[in-house]
């Protein structure tokens, strides 16, 4: 089986925002048998953990990477530079790592697929992907969404 890249999260590694993980048995049944490649592209973008929580404002990770909207911490902070640069480090692991399939983290804003928090911090999910997600995507990866986190 391919090698797949898997947000480091859903592998037991302690990178979310709020400094905790998401590990759970469905996600080792989803990779059992592969070589998995853990990346967490927000902390390789320069991002502490844990750190403020963040959403997608104006759009989703297509557009973030279109220029037309932006990924902002509930404070108002801007991290869009350091969620685009954690993207393109985790396309570079993935390239380097022959992943052509990615396991990622649900509703997060570099991680998303299908489904993003809607900017409002309100816990409102609309339809869309993370940064990581879409850039992945633009680029030949199959993104799925973990099961059951």
């Amino acid at each position: 089986m391919a090698t797949i890249l898997v947000s480091a999260c859903l592998r037991g590694v302690p990178c979310r925002f709020d400094g905790r993980h998401k590990a759970s048995p469905e996600v080792e049944a989803a990779v059992a048998g592969r070589t998995v490649v853990s990346f967490c592209p927000e902390v390789a973008g320069g991002l502490t953990t844990p750190r403020r929580p963040a959403e997608l404002v104006g759009g989703d990770g297509h557009d973030v990477l279109d220029g037309t909207a932006r990924v902002l911490e509930d404070t108002g902070g801007d991290v869009t530079a350091q969620f685009v640069d954690g993207a393109h480090r985790a396309l570079e692991a993935a390239r380097r790592n022959g992943c052509t399939e990615a396991l990622l983290m649900p509703r997060s804003p570099s991680c998303g697929r299908a489904q993003v928090y809607d900017g409002s911090f309100t816990g409102e999910l609309v339809p869309g992907d993370g940064v990581t997600a879409a850039l992945l995507e633009r680029n030949g990866v199959t993104v799925r969404r973990a099961p059951a986190v």
